[in-house]
């Protein structure tokens, strides 16, 4: 994606996430540019005021009404240089919010099954990366870009109107800084690319040495040392290639900084002369080679500075417009019947970036009011399966019709559907969001219509099994000054938070690993009185629970095996009598 490109694109998406502060910056850049070039007019007549002062030509009346002018230019440029400054943090702070908002939408647009492919995660990371960059990336396209072009045809016309030649040498000297940007440009965007799986690994060794999910297993088991060595490594080899980029670029960027320099020492024998030939007076000659400073100063910092940095994060903003170019799950939001089941027909799934498919030519009805089991070894497909029952994935082959509809043609059946997963979430809210976040729609429906909440919740909360004793406001995080509970009092909330949605297809996928037996065949037997005339699925391994199922599926390598009721699998040889025999011994005396 070329520099340009990335320039079109980003620089409209950055203006209209905010587009009265971007407005205003822009005028504010543009009087601030003025502001310079009226203070190079007022530094003539000022010296010139003062010499014609000196010479006894005007009076001291005449020779104070430039200082004065003087004064007010300056004092402009103070105001201005706060508001801009002042401008610049509320403006980058809600423009990066939008555009991450911006992001989050796009993520919620795209086909889940992408969250597994290895690529997608690193060009995920890069767009993340570039959030908080792009406002200061655009910014450069922008207001700056308004100053500088504002302040250099002011600045270029007044010193054209001085010498013409002097303008010419300016600009000849402009160009060799520039060269060794768009050499930077290329260099910093190939290391963006190659940095990006790098940088994943690295936030993520950092995870394991200071997250508190990680800290008790660390040290226990003294892996501390080595995670510590992974992340030193990985912190060294990403500092590596960045200085190997600096030295390259900067090497050359010296060197082509001499004709910068030769173009400075030219244009300022040119103002000599002109003065000395009394083309121009003493007060121009003061305040233009004033200004050569400022002319150069602000050329540094458009090369150096301002298209420096930008060079090495264009690669960054690049990725950026990528993953908003990416291709989007397609579908409507339809309306969803789950009283004509759910129904799989020769479905198959690949994983992205694996061989094997962890699906393979799979068929299956559920009907409603029907429970049904998944069982099988780690690695069968159990929830993979449920994951494109349920619609969030969609098969590469075959078809799930979802309440009669096809699952293709399904944004998402989401809002009828629930479930209590092995790998549930710890939210660090209050125990009334840890539930109620599930169903905000109808929980907000509710409270509009005047039912007690409090009561659903305690409901809710009492049909998990979920003893607290503390209040529904409780905030459960010791980083935001709450409290932590154990993991079986977290299964439980989780359980209660799928418990409290409105549904019509509920899903228990391995939802009691971290409770006892007995507290989990009390669980199970509430989701039995819960899934009266809903389409349910439970997946387990612990067999025992699968009784109250209507149908066991056993599953093995992608497929369905066997299937039947617990006590026809049990009766005839099977994978599903061999499991039961292989936990049955843990128990028998």
């Amino acid at each position: 994606m070329s520099a340009f490109t990335v320039v079109r694109r980003i620089v409209p998406l950055q203006f209209m996430a905010a587009p009265w502060l971007n407005g205003f910056q822009m005028i504010l850049s543009a009087l601030h540019a003025l502001s310079w070039t009226l203070a190079i007019i007022a530094t003539q007549r000022l010296f010139d005021g003062i010499t014609q002062a000196a010479a006894g030509e005007i009076g001291f009346r005449q020779a104070v009404t430039p200082l004065l002018w003087m004064a007010v230019v300056v004092f402009a440029q103070q105001i201005l240089n706060g508001l801009y400054a002042f401008m610049i943090v509320v403006k980058n702070s809600k423009t990066s919010g939008r555009i991450r908002m911006h992001l989050f939408q796009k993520l919620q647009r795209m086909d889940p099954v992408r969250f597994e492919d290895t690529d997608f995660l690193d060009d995920l990371n890069k767009a993340r990366e570039s959030v908080d960059i792009i406002p200061y990336f655009s910014m450069t396209f922008t207001d700056l870009a308004l100053f500088y072009v504002v302040y250099f045809i002011s600045v270029g016309a007044y010193l054209f109107w001085l010498s013409p030649m002097l303008v010419v040498t300016l600009a000849l000297s402009f160009i060799p800084a520039l060269i060794a940007q768009l050499v930077r440009v290329r260099v910093f965007t190939k290391l963006e690319q190659e940095n990006a799986p790098l940088r994943r690994q690295y936030e993520y060794y950092q995870r394991t040495l200071c997250d508190r999910e990680y800290f008790k297993e660390t040290r226990i088991l003294g892996a501390f040392s080595f995670f510590h060595k992974l992340y030193d490594d990985t912190m060294m080899l990403l500092t590596d290639k960045e200085w190997h980029a600096e030295r390259k670029t900067t090497l050359l960027q010296l060197l082509l900084n001499i004709g910068s320099f030769a173009g400075m020492a030219i244009a300022t024998l040119l103002l000599f002369n002109a003065a000395m030939a009394g083309v121009i007076t003493v007060g121009a000659f003061a305040a233009v080679f004033g200004a050569l400073s400022m002319i150069f100063s602000v050329m540094d910092e458009i090369v150096n500075e301002n298209l420096g940095q930008r060079s090495k994060d264009i690669g960054k903003v690049a990725n950026f417009i990528r993953m908003l170019d990416m291709p989007e799950r397609m579908g409507t939001e339809e309306s969803v019947d789950f009283s004509k089941g759910i129904v799989a027909e020769s479905i198959s799934l690949t994983y992205p970036g694996r061989k094997e498919p962890a699906i393979s030519d799979l068929a299956l009805v559920i009907e409603k009011g029907e429970t049904v089991a998944i069982v099988g070894e780690n690695g069968a497909g159990k929830s993979t399966l449920v994951r494109l029952l349920t619609g969030i994935y969609r098969p590469d082959d075959g078809t799930v019709t979802i309440g009669g509809v096809s699952s293709q043609n399904l944004t998402s059946a989401y809002p009828k559907i629930s479930g209590v997963f092995q790998k549930y979430q710890r939210y660090k809210m209050t125990i009334r969001e840890n539930v109620t976040i599930s169903d905000r729609v109808n929980a907000n429906r509710k409270k509009e219509i005047g039912v007690d909440q409090d009561r659903r919740i305690s409901q809710v909360l009492k049909e998990a099994d979920v003893r607290l004793e503390y209040d529904l406001d409780t905030m459960l995080s010791p980083e935001f000054d709450g409290i932590d509970l154990s993991g079986g009092e977290w299964q439980r909330l989780a359980i209660a938070r799928g418990l409290y949605r409105t549904n019509d297809f509920v899903i228990l996928d391995e939802p009691t690993a971290a409770i006892d037996p007995i507290e989990e065949s009390r669980v199970y037997q509430q989701f039995q009185k819960l899934a009266t005339g809903k389409c349910a699925v439970i997946v387990t391994h612990r067999l025992g629970s699968v009784k109250l199922a209507d149908r066991v599926i056993v599953m093995d390598a992608g497929q369905i095996v066997d299937t039947g009721t617990h006590e026809e699998l049990l009766s005839r040889p099977g994978k599903y009598a061999d499991m039961w025999a292989a936990q049955a011994k843990w128990y028998e005396r």
